[in-house]
């Protein structure tokens, strides 16, 4: 047997979870749980609708994803792309889930639950930034969450400096915009210009 396609051999293949991993499954946010979502200043949101499934980073000061209480949770929605792939999705399906992530910190957050896009005042002002309102706000309704454990992390050395990735040895983002483009593209205007688009499109 060379693939797995029953439940059955998945579980004669890793055998039963630990208790304890079940255990830290909650249908509420914990107090603890609770901190390590307004420690977090990043997250990445999964999403799925009709044409499959999205993960899309999303980022801001620790605190940026409030806990309005242990049940339900605000995602201010930032200036991105505009492409709302995950907007989209939730729209056809309500369901689904977040990551959180603390650099430094071995343990991640995971939320599974439904979502809906508000445009009530008060959750858009209560989300506001320098004097700026997100054009929408997630309302996530927590239905599962756990912590991960940091073996994945530790194993990655995802937070070690000394393992940084050398940023001028990979493709930059006008190398990837330039091969889908025309030949007329200019690349180094593009690159020249990026970290001052991004500075003032962030809010």
């Amino acid at each position: 047997m060379t693939t797995i396609n029953t439940l059955e051999q998945l579980d004669a293949l890793y055998g039963q979870p630990h208790e304890r991993s079940l255990r830290k499954e909650l249908d509420h946010l914990s107090a603890p749980y609770q901190e390590l979502v307004r420690a977090a200043p990043f997250v990445v949101l999964a999403t799925a609708g009709p044409d499959g499934l999205d993960c899309s980073p999303r980022g801001d000061a620790p605190g940026f994803v409030q806990v309005l209480d242990e049940r339900t949770l605000l995602l201010p929605d930032r200036p991105g792309n505009n492409r709302i792939d995950s907007l989209r999705n939730i729209v056809a399906d309500p369901r689904m889930a977040l990551l959180f992530m603390i650099p430094g910190v071995g343990e991640s957050l995971r939320v599974n639950g439904r979502a809906s896009i508000s445009l009530e005042p008060e959750l858009l002002e209560a989300c506001a930034v320098q004097g700026k309102l997100p054009r929408s706000v997630l309302r996530i309704s927590v239905e599962r969450c756990y912590f991960q454990c940091s073996k994945a992390i530790v194993r990655s050395r995802l937070w070690d400096p000394e393992h940084q990735a050398d940023r001028s040895q990979l493709p930059s983002a006008a190398d990837m915009i330039k091969a889908v483009s025309d030949a007329d593209f200019d690349a180094v205007s593009y690159e020249r210009d990026l970290q001052l688009r991004i500075k003032n499109g962030l809010y």
